[in-house]
């Protein structure tokens, strides 16, 4: 099993909670400006504003500023982190329901 960095639990924490993950669908899309993504929540800015930096500590999205218009734009390679991490998963558990299945399989043939 690979050693996955720290930045892996940083992703986790980032996408754990579900504002965060809305503006990571979003952006998913393209990129926005921080007050196109804040506009269907119901919480002001500075709070808003929160979820982008921990997006932006995850290493999930990156913003640049042009004038007063921060704009946010998803970093995709970040998220590989989870899909190799998932696919690591996915086929340790499939491994062991093979195994659990071949087992029962031959108890039953007996």
């Amino acid at each position: 099993m690979a050693n996955y960095p720290a930045a892996l639990d940083d992703v986790f924490i980032a996408l754990a909670d579900p504002t965060r993950r809305a503006v990571v669908r979003r952006l998913g899309q393209g990129p926005a400006s921080v007050g196109e993504l804040a506009r269907p929540f119901a919480i002001t800015l500075p709070s808003f504003m929160k979820h982008v930096r921990t997006l932006e500590a995850s290493g999930l999205i990156r913003t640049t500023k042009s004038g007063r218009v921060r704009t946010c734009t998803l970093h995709r390679e970040r998220l590989a982190l989870v899909d190799d991490w998932l696919a690591e998963q996915r086929e340790l558990w499939e491994s062991r329901t093979d195994r659990l299945e071949a087992l029962v399989t031959k108890e039953n043939q007996k």
